[in-house]
């Protein structure tokens, strides 16, 4: 668990974010259906990127003195 926390704060300190796409339906007559694509962005804050790392490295450091 140490490791993943350590690697997803790295890539949210390298990365700044990520996004992705959402499918929605705009409009529906029948059978006939509108979707539409979105693009969502998310942010993810540095300081939970670094409280992540923190916390991967306590796991690894705590369960390596067992």
């Amino acid at each position: 668990m140490g490791i993943i926390l350590v690697a997803a704060g790295c890539l949210g300190l390298v990365y700044g974010g990520f996004s992705y796409t959402k499918e929605t339906t705009a409009m529906k007559v029948g059978p006939i259906e509108l979707k539409v694509q979105e693009k969502e962005t998310v942010a993810v804050p540095l300081i939970v990127s670094a409280g992540a790392i923190a916390i991967g490295v306590f796991l690894l450091v705590a369960v390596g003195r067992r």
